[in-house]
């Protein structure tokens, strides 16, 4: 027994000392990467001395004394903070992620290769006017400063890596890896390439007359941004692989919101301007808070802006300078098209054009991966409509793939363009006038800019390079071959949208509709549905005088306006309550939602009711007809396009297809709710009172690299959540969830800001996560119950305000 006893003593001592051992060397990896935001550092390749306040949040503020040292700094702090993310995102736009990720990245290289952003940015580069360049590598100079000094720890993830076996020295950052991480954001922001091929699939599938039911018009009573007078050939088949190639996840409800109000409707007097752009979910935050001061300000060095950032971009892309405040919503024009090709069929890298067999450009791509000793090769095929992406989309052994009706894509962002020289610009602008020519360097993505100004003055002005086509509108693919859908020009900047002290006395954009039908030139199809546009402006209009803190109501409105047109059809049907126990139980459920107070909050019954109704109404209205593949994908389509006929009782969209009988409304209806509670009862129990749309609806913050690696105590350094949160599908507090996968939220405000022109030290912001991307870090995660509880910090402008406020000060010096 003695020694038995003594054994087991023996390894809980050998057991003490190896966890001991471990959390030494995990509490020393973690704490090694952290920035140092004390003291003085001599830093080679700054011109002067540069400060460095950081507030409570970790928001840093750069004071420098001349534009180069300020964006160095800039590339220096987000190194500090987030070179990781920096290091991931660079290998997105590059179709690098294999490298360091293996097989697992192997598709999305393959497609982003072949898309070949890389390229497009290397012509962007050579572009550059002499002040975009400068600003480009002074920033890349500052990362590199940090790059070279920190090597073996600059990141967690760079010491999980080598456990793994997969080691490697951070290259040096190049402007090259800003432009193509703009390129990533271009991508997730203004595509509908998914959208074409839906269309296709509809019409392959269903006719063409089910497109127009499937994909309706944007209502004709609700509202768009800048009212008047101020404003072919069919694929036979497309597989589930050519939906998948987003980047950054683009969930079912991406989308923004923003609004500027005029002094002539708030209680100062003055402007009001509110932003909160809706991107998928991540850990950390997409975005950066970060001040940058000239010290002193004037022509030499002029600027002086705060705001939200990316790391990996100079500049601030949201937020205000001390004479104008501006925010962004993806317009979301049509600047995609597929093209069907016809290959020479005796030499496939062929292809018609108007009558001759022209040669393809061939590009050889070779993409290392981690773990193999020979690269992948990807020869990308290029017509002049753009490379061809079914020939690494889906497989060989698919029919929609090489050889068979090849599409290439055309891309606005696939050209040369000048969207940083935009951002230097606009951080500095002035006025109306210089802010507009600022934003006639925005190419891509094409976004809604609002704008307001210290003289009291608001405005809108959509910028971006969009096509003009020869005919058609580009809304699914079309044949190539002819020439007949080219595009022949762009519309001109002057010519685009825009508006200036509106008599409404505000500007709502939500993703909806710019323009009505009158305007000259096509912009798109597929507007959002209106829902959030509709929403904001009922709120800005029931109160004649607005105060900072009824924005911030707004932007945490939880409403669902699409129960507003759906309920009303449910709630009068004659459920009794006195039959059997399923028709109790439906009783039972019709009275939570007719109590139901229409608010999406985390204790509510009524909405988890309203929500998983909605699911099943969806798919019981549409499944049959669909089957499982397209209504997987077409399901956010059908949610909008179901309100258009829900007035017609017998529309034959409700009759199930695969039953004898012929279903009406009605049937759909009650059965769409019996399932809902059938499914609700097997999830949260029996009792109704007692179910919460929190304990369904929950977001989980996750790393998009390490954090997905299906490793659970990885997983669990990197991720945070799940957390409850309020709203849901196009509510203005926008916390979208897949339809497909229900009920995790996929789509977030990921940042908030609030702008009171009458004092920019009023002025509010939060994003989602926390300053820092280093694990374990106090500014990590100390934002995420003030972001999803719609609470703000202080945007801290005046420098006595943020010395006041300062956790940190970092003199750099030459």
């Amino acid at each position: 027994m003695r020694t038995l006893l003594r054994v087991l003593l023996m390894l809980l001592v050998i057991a003490l000392v190896v966890g001991l051992a471990v959390f030494g060397y995990g509490f020393v990896t973690v704490h090694r990467s952290w920035p140092r935001t004390d003291g003085t550092i001599q830093v080679s390749g700054l011109q002067s001395e540069v400060t460095i306040i950081r507030d409570s949040w970790g928001i840093s503020h750069i004071y420098a004394s001349n534009p180069h040292d300020l964006f160095f700094v800039q590339g220096y702090v987000h190194a500090q903070d987030r070179f990781w993310q920096m290091e991931f995102w660079r290998r997105i736009g590059s179709g690098r992620l294999s490298e360091v990720l293996g097989e697992s990245a192997l598709g999305q290289d393959r497609f982003l290769r072949t898309l070949g952003w890389h390229r497009t940015s290397a012509q962007e580069l050579k572009r550059l006017n002499a002040e975009t360049r400068a600003v480009l590598e002074a920033y890349a100079e500052g990362v590199n400063a940090y790059i070279s000094t920190h090597r073996g720890h600059l990141g967690l993830e760079f010491a999980i890596l080598g456990l793994t076996g997969v080691e490697f020295e951070p290259e040096p950052w190049t402007p090259l890896n800003t432009l193509t991480w703009a390129k990533v954001m271009a991508w997730d922001l203004s595509g509908n390439m998914d959208t074409e091929l839906l269309r296709a699939h509809i019409t392959a599938r269903l006719g063409t007359p089910a497109v127009g039911v499937l994909k309706p018009p944007y209502p004709d009573d609700y509202p768009v941004i800048v009212p008047p007078p101020l404003a072919g050939a069919t694929l036979e088949t497309v597989p589930d692989a050519a939906f998948e190639t987003h980047v950054l996840g683009a969930g079912d409800d991406l989308g923004s919101n923003n609004w500027v109000v005029a002094g002539s409707r708030t209680e100062t007097g003055t402007p009001f301007l509110a932003n909160d752009p809706h991107l998928d979910i991540q850990m950390p935050s997409i975005w950066y808070e970060i001040g940058l001061h000239c010290d002193p300000l004037g022509p030499d060095c002029p600027y002086n802006v705060v705001g939200a950032s990316f790391a990996s971009t100079p500049g601030v892309i949201i937020g205000h300078n001390d004479h104008i405040a501006w925010g962004v919503t993806n317009l979301g024009p049509d600047v995609q098209d597929l093209f069907i090709e016809r290959v020479n069929p005796e030499n496939t890298n062929q292809y018609e054009f108007q009558g001759e067999w022209l040669d393809m450009e061939i590009v050889r791509e070779e993409i290392q991966v981690a773990g193999e000793e020979e690269p992948v090769v990807v020869n990308v095929r290029t017509t002049r409509h753009g490379p061809i992406i079914n020939d690494v989309v889906g497989g060989t052994e698919e029919d929609w793939t090489f050889g068979w009706q090849p599409l290439a894509l055309s891309w606005t962002a696939l050209q040369p363009g000048t969207l940083v020289r935009s951002i230097v610009l606009l951080d500095r602008a002035r006025n109306w006038g210089e802010f507009r020519e600022a934003l006639s360097y925005w190419d891509v993505p094409s976004q809604n800019f609002i704008y307001a100004d210290v003289e009291g003055n608001i405005g809108y002005q959509a910028p971006g390079r969009i096509p003009i086509r020869a005919s058609g509108n580009g809304s699914s693919p079309v044949p190539g071959w002819a020439g007949e859908h080219e595009w022949v020009d762009y519309i001109s900047f002057d010519e685009l949208p825009r508006a200036f002290n509106p008599p409404e006395g505000y500007i709502v954009t939500a993703n909806n509709a710019v323009v009505g039908p009158d305007f000259p030139y096509f912009l798109s199809l597929d507007w959002s549905p209106g829902y959030r546009a509709r929403r904001i402006v009922e709120l800005i209009e029931a109160d004649p005088v607005l105060s900072l803190t009824d924005l911030q109501t707004i932007q945490g409105d939880s409403s669902p306006i699409w129960a507003e047109d759906v309920l009303p059809y449910l709630l009068v049907l004659p459920v009794t309550g006195s039959g059997s126990s399923n028709e109790r139980r439906l009783a039972e459920a019709l009275e939570m939602l007719r109590a139901w107070d229409r608010q999406a909050v985390q204790d509510s019954a009524g909405t988890v009711l309203f929500e998983a109704f909605r699911l099943h109404l969806v798919d019981l209205t549409f499944g049959d007809e669909l089957g499982e593949q397209l209504l997987r994908r077409g399901r956010p389509t059908a949610m909008v396009a179901l309100v258009d006929f829900l007035a017609d009782e017998a529309s034959p969209w409700f009759d199930d297809v695969t039953t004898l009988e012929v279903e009406t409304r009605d049937n759909i209806l009650l059965r769409a709710l019996e399932e809902a509670v059938e499914e609700l009862t097997e999830t949260l129990g029996r009792d109704m009172a007692r179910w919460r749309w929190g304990d369904l609806h929950t977001a989980t913050f996750k790393n998009q690299s390490l954090g997905q690696s299906g490793i659970g105590p990885i997983e669990a350094l990197f991720n945070r959540g799940p957390v409850s949160v309020d709203g849901t599908i196009a509510t203005v507090n926008n916390t979208g969830y897949s339809l497909s996968h229900p009920y995790d939220v996929v789509i977030v405000s990921s940042y908030r800001q609030i702008i009171d022109m009458d004092d920019l030290a009023r002025s509010v912001s939060m994003h989602t996560t926390g300053q820092s991307g280093h694990p374990f870090h106090p500014h990590y995660d100390d934002m995420i119950d003030p972001w999803r509880n719609i609470e703000y910090h202080p945007m801290l402008w005046e420098r006595a305000d943020v010395e006041a406020d300062a956790e940190g000060v970092l003199v750099l010096t030459p």
